[in-house]
């Protein structure tokens, strides 16, 4: 009987635990759900909720869709920038979906999860763009499977109010170059250690394009 407990853990077969919540971390029923939320004491992955604003998404919004994308990538930036100073960032990925119980959301994924618990200690002390940060451990451990595969194939028939991520994807060079800048940064930080000294910048970042909102 365990093991087949174990086996459906999680799953729409498990009666007892929130399938959803346990494959992305949220759930649209929120405390009203009639399955029980179980938060993680340890994990890779933290959930920093309704973070992000996507101007596209205000009835007064009058950027265009360049405006757009250079809005979210200072965003993905300072984002990116300010969790790497935790540890070894894996993933990052912002919903650009509408429900209430998923949009702008943050998901990141440490390689560590120490590097996790020191992020959301850290984050819940702290404030974004005038708005106060929530910061949470996350049982997401699979994206492939928190992803709305429609929306990657851009056929997701549920639009913004699907209950799978869509995330909201940063231009290419600047994934890249914050990708590298960190892998830089990580490098020689061990040779720091190595060498007993604590000279290295604590910026992972390449020149900033946009002003830091932390």
């Amino acid at each position: 009987m365990a093991s087949f407990l174990a086996s459906i853990y999680g799953t729409e077969a498990d009666k007892v635990n929130c399938s959803f919540y346990y494959k992305i971390g949220a759930c649209r029923h929120g405390d009203r759900c009639s399955r029980k939320h179980v938060k993680p004491n340890y994990s890779q992955t933290i959930l920093c909720s309704n973070i992000y604003q996507n101007p596209a998404h205000l009835p007064e919004n009058k950027l265009n869709k360049a405006q757009v994308q250079a809005h979210f990538d200072a965003f993905f930036e300072d984002f990116y920038c300010e969790l790497s100073q935790y540890g070894e960032l894996e993933e990052l990925h912002v919903c650009d979906n509408m429900g209430d119980h998923l949009i702008g959301n943050v998901y990141a994924r440490f390689k560590y999860e120490d590097a996790a618990g020191k992020a959301v200690d850290a984050l819940n002390s702290r404030w974004y763009a005038g708005r106060p940060i929530y910061a949470e451990l996350s049982p997401v451990t699979d994206f492939r499977e928190a992803c709305c595969r429609q929306y990657l194939q851009d056929d997701c028939v549920r639009g913004g109010f699907c209950n799978f991520l869509h995330p909201k994807q940063p231009s290419p060079v600047l994934k890249k170059e914050l990708e590298l800048s960190q892998r830089k940064y990580r490098k020689e930080l061990r040779k720091a250690e190595g060498r007993g000294s604590r000279s290295v910048s604590r910026s992972p970042s390449p020149a900033r394009r946009g002003g830091r909102r932390f």
